[in-house]
């Protein structure tokens, strides 16, 4: 959405729907974005830099591309990995330039579907989201092997997230969601938090958020990426970059307080595993 106007999806047909998994998430056999571009556009999204052009680069948030066939692709696609590899499920990160549940999900229906294909197969599977939507598929979630969810939560101070992710949804209904999933879903499966990249917390807000993530098994913390310009990797775009200025009290200490936040995840979550970086996005 822009403001209250609802975004005009693009439609196309893709050609393929699973990549090769590389960089960041090497240890997966594949990456599955169902869409381009993300209705949620947060400010210090990386995936801008893999917009289609530089005009779509400035306008991160306000275009989504929808693949309307993903569905059948990925069942013809699954289908020739098993029959090449009958005994071995792949691993599958759905997604990483993009939400599988921003608003579009919600009319369009494609993340359910690649789903109801996915079952079939079994993969080893990692959703990565920030939406509560997550939560209408319960039922299917419930029928995979392999599963492993990870809700995005950068901060647990509502006015951060106010700042720099202004159309996401609200902390505290992530924090439910990911707690209802825990509750709903079958024991197999696992649960984390990635608070990636780390952005300001108020001390006041922190009791009350460590305290939510006791229902996950892993938290996951990563620093700001580094600012590189145009390039095709992992970076924090010019707009995060100038909100820093409203944060001085966190930023000005980037490191201290990086290092604090890590210490008080540990003294107040010692059953949890806390991971850093890369490690912390592998199912296991």
């Amino acid at each position: 959405m822009v403001g209250n106007q609802k975004i005009s999806p693009t439609k196309i047909t893709a050609k393929t729907i699973l990549n090769k998994a590389t960089g960041f998430i090497h240890a997966y056999d594949f990456t599955l974005n169902p869409y381009q571009g993300c209705e949620y556009g947060c400010s210090y999204c990386y995936a801008a830099a893999f917009s289609p052009n530089s005009q779509m680069r400035e306008n991160w948030g306000n275009w989504v591309i929808v693949k309307e066939n993903a569905a059948e692709l990925l069942d013809r696609e699954l289908k020739r990995w098993e029959k090449k590899n009958p005994h071995k499920p792949p691993s599958i990160y759905l997604s990483t330039v993009t939400d599988p549940y921003q608003p579009i999900e919600k009319q369009t229906k494609l993340t359910q579907n690649l789903l109801q294909v996915m079952v079939k197969y079994q993969p080893i599977l990692v959703i990565q989201t920030r939406s509560p939507m997550i939560n209408r598929d319960i039922d299917i979630l419930n029928q995979f092997e392999y599963l492993r969810v990870n809700m995005s939560i950068p901060t647990g101070s509502e006015r951060v997230r106010k700042d720099f992710e202004e159309k996401s949804p609200s902390v505290k209904s992530r924090l439910y969601a990911i707690g209802k999933l825990k509750h709903s879903i079958s024991d197999k499966a696992r649960f984390s938090v990635t608070i990636t990249p780390l952005l300001p917390t108020f001390p006041e807000d922190e009791t009350y958020f460590f305290e939510r993530l006791q229902v996950v098994d892993r938290v996951v913390i990563q620093e700001f990426h580094a600012t590189k310009k145009r390039s095709l990797v992992a970076s924090t775009r010019e707009a995060a970059i100038a909100l820093k200025q409203k944060y001085a009290w966190w930023y000005n200490n980037e490191k201290e307080s990086y290092v604090r936040f890590k210490k008080q995840l540990i003294t107040m979550l010692p059953d949890l595993e806390i991971l850093e970086g890369q490690v912390g996005f592998g199912y296991d």
